[in-house]
């Protein structure tokens, strides 16, 4: 019955999710069906979902009620994948009833079966929670230059605001051996960029220690693969080795995401991070002294329950004092089944909501001067396509990561995706730079 169907996607979301979407997606294109970019013209879509945060949750069932609509055109199945089934699935399956199957987010290798099911017995399908034993091979759906490697599934850590090890699981590192197969048969990739809720504690739960380095070496081996770029390394497991290996690793992009989440010891406690501003400051010191130049990104929480006026402030004075390259800040999002859910003093959303605002601007300013810092010199930038909205090429320095950095847009008389260029620094914003390429470097 599903012979000659075609299939389309959206996925919701962060980058870990978006590998589960490609296993999903390798799962169609293995089995011969038709992947199609235009939602309209697909048969079966699948909505790979996102459940971390409250806003996420009504952005992924906003999304598949307004998918719903197409069923008066082609639309025959709609398949619910992801988070939201994984955690609520008792919830979701009785009432989202414009779902036909549902399959958590290890489920890639029932997609086809549960399709089947729910065309021979025309019924809705819950298969969450029932795959995960076969191998799935990936499409990728970022530009053929970059791609993302999951390196575990789950986390141990007891983040106090932190839904994930409710969704998610325990943290459950894959086999080296099979991250290295997995990359090499990624083609040749001018990024690999790993990715885990918890990247640095890789290895200890099946090989009883940390082999976050290992891996890394491992994976420095493979020809096909020019760089590779660490994500999510917790501050706490940032350790001199792994600091050396990036320092003296010629294949690993000098750039380090650390999510530290607030600044000041009262908040940190409360959110059960283990760290301090001080071991914070002194790890950031470090790695400056052991990797100079290196880029740094990180992510803070505003008006966690009972943040006071003071820290606030203390952490935008910690912001200006350590000048990272980039930054996300989020507002506390109140979630049900965390501990935080019940730490009084709560903030109101407008409270939060301003201190956000706060964040941005004084990292804006810091952003702001290290792009000046540039202009009149010449970086290597990696072309990840055109603008056309710009009428220029864009792509990154090595302080960007792609989808959460600012971008480097060049013109030039031409320039291919997924190759280098030295690109002589104009005009900056503060985000963004701007130049003219001069050459062609690889």
């Amino acid at each position: 019955m599903l012979k000659d169907k075609k299939f389309g996607m959206i996925s919701l979301g962060c980058d870990k999710n978006r590998v589960d979407a490609e296993k999903l997606l390798g799962v169609v294109k293995a089995k011969g069906f038709t992947i199609t970019e235009d939602i309209s013209d697909a048969e079966i879509l699948i909505v790979n979902t996102c459940a971390f945060l409250d806003i996420a949750r009504q952005e992924a069932i906003d999304t598949i009620l307004d998918c719903d609509s197409y069923r008066g055109g082609k639309l025959e199945k709609i398949v619910v994948s992801g988070c939201l089934p994984q955690k609520y699935v008792q919830e979701v399956f009785p009432s989202l009833e414009e779902g036909d199957v549902f399959i958590g987010c290890n489920d890639a290798d029932k997609l086809i079966e549960g399709l089947e099911l729910s065309y021979k017995e025309q019924r809705r399908v819950n298969f969450v929670g029932q795959g995960g034993k076969e191998e799935v091979e990936r499409l990728l759906t970022t530009p053929q230059h970059f791609a993302y490697l999951k390196i575990a599934e789950g986390c141990n850590n007891k983040c106090t605001f932190c839904l994930i090890p409710k969704i998610r699981g325990k943290y459950k590192s894959v086999p080296i051996e099979k991250l290295v197969n997995e990359a090499k048969n990624l083609g040749d990739i001018q990024e690999l960029i790993l990715v885990a809720q918890d990247t640095t504690r890789y290895g200890e739960d099946i090989y009883g220690e940390n082999k976050f380095v290992t891996l890394i070496q491992k994976l420095s081996q493979l020809e096909n693969i020019a760089k590779i770029r660490l994500f999510y390394c917790y501050p706490d497991m940032i350790t001199d080795e792994l600091l050396d290996e990036i320092a003296n690793n010629d294949k690993i992009i000098k750039y380090l995401d650390i999510p530290l989440q607030h600044s000041e010891n009262r908040i940190l406690k409360l959110m059960l991070r283990d760290g301090s501003k001080e071991r914070y400051q002194e790890l950031l010191n470090k790695m400056r002294e052991k990797i100079p130049n290196i880029a740094i990104r990180s992510t803070f929480i505003a008006g966690f329950p009972s943040e006071t006026e003071e820290e606030h402030r203390a952490m935008q004075a910690f912001l200006k004092e350590n000048k990272l390259t980039n930054c996300g800040f989020f507002p506390y999002s109140r979630e049900e089944e965390t501990a935080a859910y019940h730490i009084k003093g709560q903030l109101s959303k407008a409270v939060k909501e301003k201190r956000v605002k706060a964040l941005y601007a004084t990292q804006r300013e810091i952003s702001k001067n290290f792009c000046v810092s540039f202009i009149g010199k010449e970086i290597e930038v990696l072309c990840d396509g055109i603008d056309f909205e710009k009428n220029q090429f864009v792509g990154r320095a090595y302080f960007q990561a792609p989808e959460v950095d600012g971008k480097v847009y060049f013109t030039a008389k031409q320039a291919m995706q997924g190759k280098k260029y030295k690109v002589y620094i104009t005009e900056a914003d503060e985000y963004d730079l701007y130049g003219e390429c001069h050459e062609f470097t690889e």
